[in-house]
């Protein structure tokens, strides 16, 4: 396994892979000079030197060539503001060839031979003639990339509807995907526009309490599942996953009650109604199945989230 160190650029947080060379003292938050496929940049050390697999390494693996020193320090601050009026000169010439995208970012690499701009569009564009256009005027290599709408929010940053700084733009390395089906399953108001962050896709929050409310649910009845409750039999109308609370309809008051997960029991294999057909599953409260038992008929079938799942149970891993 090759030695390598994790260096991170100031536009995204992800770290990636490089050869530390001779540097072994490299600290986190150190600055260094790397060797990048635009040529030498400045970047972040997110992790020390130490032993990587092969298989995390994005071949041909660079190099870190020394430590950023003073004068690089200031080469760096030189190249943001001619970045930022690369930036202006970017949205005036789009204009002017009547290319539809906006600027999202521009910045230049560490020797200023080539700037980099990244920028956003509704569909694919021709950028060839903005392209020759900027490099005769900045007088260097320029290169134009479309990125995402979920790069330019982590790009730009900003506040999200929670009053915190956006995720992408602080800790979120990958992006991951997120669906309505996500949120339905979390029992959430299915409103996309609730649910959509400054970037218009839906919100990556979504995401970081899926698993647990999916493991959790494995334990709770279905929605329009029959139950026994200690008031008697109903049918599931609402879960409260995370605090394992089951929202019944009984029969026949059709009253709703709250009960714990602990105090419904209910068949391993839901059979009836499913809530849109007119059947009914038929439940006996005679003297050999009494409701204070919460049993069908001798007690077998019966589940509560704290019964011990079987190997071969079906019903629990259907979703």
């Amino acid at each position: 396994m090759p030695l390598c160190v994790g260096v991170a650029f100031r536009r995204v947080s992800r770290a990636y892979w490089f050869d530390p060379g001779n540097l072994l003292d490299l600290q986190v938050g150190d600055r260094v000079v790397i060797e990048a496929a635009s040529g030498y940049e400045i970047a972040d050390v997110s992790f020390p030197p130490q032993l990587i697999s092969e298989s995390d390494i994005d071949p041909p693996l660079k190099s870190v060539l020394r430590k950023a020193t003073a004068e690089d320090l200031r080469t760096e601050q030189q190249n943001i503001e001619k970045a930022k009026q690369a930036f202006a000169l970017c949205r005036e010439r789009a204009k002017k060839h009547n290319v539809p995208i906006k600027v999202a970012h521009a910045e230049y690499n560490l020797e200023g031979t080539q700037a980099t701009i990244l920028f956003t569009a509704e569909s694919r564009v021709d950028f060839r003639e903005l392209a020759k256009d900027l490099g005769r005027t900045l007088r260097c290599r320029v290169m134009l990339y479309q990125i995402g709408s979920r790069d330019h929010a982590k790009i730009v940053g900003g506040i999200g509807p929670c009053g915190l700084t956006t995720c992408c733009s602080t800790f979120l390395k990958d992006f991951a995907a997120v669906t309505m089906k996500m949120a339905k399953d979390q029992s959430l108001f299915l409103n996309p526009v609730k649910f959509s962050g400054m970037c218009g896709k839906l919100m990556c929050c979504l995401k970081y309490e899926y698993d647990t409310y999916v493991d959790m649910r494995v334990a709770l009845p279905k929605i329009g599942m029959m139950v026994r409750t200690p008031q008697g039999v109903g049918r599931v109308m609402e879960l409260a996953v995370l605090k394992s609370f089951i929202h019944v309809e009984l029969e026949p008051s059709r009253e709703t009650a709250t009960f714990h997960a602990s105090e419904v029991h209910w068949d391993e294999k839901p059979t009836g109604g499913c809530g849109s057909c007119s059947r009914r599953h038929e439940y006996r409260s005679s003297a050999d199945s009494p409701v204070g038992d919460y049993g069908l008929g001798d007690g077998s079938g019966c589940r509560t989230r704290f019964s011990p799942i079987e190997p071969d149970d079906e019903s629990l891993t259907d979703g």
